[in-house]
């Protein structure tokens, strides 16, 4: 079974690297599941597999009895398409999924576990960064999961996503104008705000933000949740996320990518991120465990590309981590036990055969 997964992901990324790269042009129709079957000399089951998310992902659409036909479109900005009505700004966060159900028994294990392995250490002062012991376990997570491959010394940690907003915005200065989504949580308005920072929104089409409002906007920094909008439930295609970027290195500017949701797609490969994606050290990606573990669990982290690391270093590496040892520890050892992943691997099994979808 493994053998399967395996294959189902390389031709999926074979096929994917081919649509980006042109080999595949916008309305082309893709090969059979038989050829595809025959070329990799394997049975149809993975080939399915890697048709379905494509098709998930927003580079390929399935037409009954006629196969499956690229959508996804290189340089092609289409016209504003309608956007939802214009709403507030929800004033709290996304509520936490009703179906998580973290085991108390479980975690109180891990807290002994902690508690017995590392001693007078959870007294010891956190590095500003992190303790080099979580920022380890996430990377490997990342990696094993399929997110972005990074460094430990890349990820900063931080208690939840306003204070990591808050870090953003000092990185990245008050001078340039930040583009955020209509609708989007107010916080992160809030936020940039009470650093001096003026907002501009902009309304979501069907696909992500509207392509004309964006290329008309003065912004310099751009922050979108890709994945599941909040509060629209909107998630950027393919076509739209690679828009994003183009945005930004035609700005010479910087997107911030709030990832606060993707983990718990029913999709049976994790979504494909901005910061994988990047190759000009454009994006800094977000993400925290408030809808993962509990929102009271008050932790996330940062990704840096590595050409912000020495500025962030040079003008916030005085920063004391203001997370406590002790849950840094706590969750570390959740993550490298296998637990976490069990467990949102879990609550992704119950929600694809409950019928759930990503909304």
């Amino acid at each position: 079974m493994r053998g399967v997964e395996t294959l189902y992901l390389r031709l999926y990324e074979e096929l994917r690297a081919a649509i980006v790269d042109g080999g595949y042009p916008y309305g082309s129709r893709l090969p059979s599941k038989r050829t595809l079957a025959d070329r990799w000399n394997c049975s149809v089951v993975p080939v399915e597999h890697a048709l379905a998310l494509l098709c998930e992902e927003g580079y390929a659409e399935a037409k009954e009895r006629s196969g499956c036909f690229v959508i996804y479109r290189q340089d092609d900005f289409p016209a504003q398409t309608p956007s939802p009505a214009a709403s507030p700004a929800p004033k709290h966060a996304p509520p936490p999924p009703s179906d998580l159900g973290f085991s108390p028994a479980l975690l109180a294990r891990t807290m002994r576990r902690v508690l017995s392995e590392c001693g007078e250490r959870i007294w010891q002062r956190s590095d500003n960064i992190g303790t080099p012991e979580l920022r380890f376990a996430i990377a490997a997570y990342l990696k094993r999961n399929g997110g972005p491959a990074v460094l430990p010394e890349q990820i900063v940690i931080g208690a939840g996503a306003e204070y990591l907003y808050g870090l953003v915005a000092l990185l990245l200065g008050r001078e340039r104008i930040y583009a955020l989504e209509q609708p989007s949580y107010e916080k992160i308005a809030a936020v940039y705000r009470a650093h001096g920072i003026a907002c501009e929104f902009l309304p979501l089409a069907q696909d992500g933000l509207a392509s004309s409002a964006l290329w008309n906007s003065q912004a310099g920094v751009l922050h979108v949740t890709p994945f599941h909008s909040y509060p629209s439930g909107i998630t950027a295609s393919a076509s739209k996320r690679r828009e994003y970027l183009r945005w930004a290195e035609t700005r010479e500017g910087f997107i911030v990518e709030d990832n606060y949701d993707a983990e718990l797609t029913v999709s049976r490969k994790n979504e494909e991120t901005l910061f994988s994606v990047d190759k000009n050290g454009r994006v800094i990606y977000l993400n925290t465990f408030s809808q993962t573990l509990s929102p009271s669990f008050r932790m996330g982290y940062m990704i840096l590309p590595p050409n912000l690391r020495p500025l962030f270093l040079e003008k916030l590496g005085f920063f004391s981590c203001p997370v406590p040892v002790f849950e840094q520890y706590l969750l570390a050892s959740l993550i490298n036990s296998g637990d976490f992943e069990r467990h949102i691997n879990r609550v992704r099994r119950a929600r694809r055969k409950s019928g759930k979808k990503d909304a």
